[in-house]
């Protein structure tokens, strides 16, 4: 391929290549995950409201909010609030849950050990791969902080 047609090609790719709009995919990202937390903060004031402490009450909103989650993403409703909100309904936790759910509910139908059982931490296995790594190494060089104190 010679620099004549390398530029061609580019500018081709160029023209079809459709420019995001920046403005408008941040600001459905910001409603999208300010109403999840808008909803999670709900449930929140309600379990406090019933008598709960603050803790449980924490504790009862994430679990409602995974729960949620995973049934949207049963009902194949999580996958049109994403198109819509984009990282605002992925980035929270029940981006995490649908991550979980998805793969588990699209490969059911290789089985349970083969399906569900292999596939179910297939996005979300990197994740918590990393997280425990990254936590264990700053547990790490805390405690070594620590001794020198």
């Amino acid at each position: 391929m010679n620099q004549q047609q390398k530029e061609t090609y580019n500018d081709y790719v160029e023209q079809i290549t459709p420019k995001p709009e920046l403005g408008i995919h941040m600001l459905k990202a910001f409603v999208t995950g300010g109403i999840i937390c808008t909803i999670g903060q709900v449930i929140l004031n309600v379990c406090e409201n019933l008598g709960l402490d603050k803790d449980t009450s924490g504790c009862w909103s994430s679990l409602i909010l995974v729960l949620l989650s995973v049934i949207l993403t049963g009902c194949n409703l999580f996958a049109k609030i994403v198109d819509f909100g984009g990282a605002g309904a992925l980035v929270p936790i029940t981006g995490f849950a649908n991550s979980v759910a998805a793969p588990a509910i699209e490969f059911q139908a290789e089985g349970d050990v083969f399906g569900v059982g292999c596939r179910i931490f297939q996005i979300a296995g990197p994740v918590i791969l990393y997280g425990i790594f990254t936590s264990s190494m700053l547990g790490l060089v805390y405690w070594l902080l620590t001794l020198q104190a």
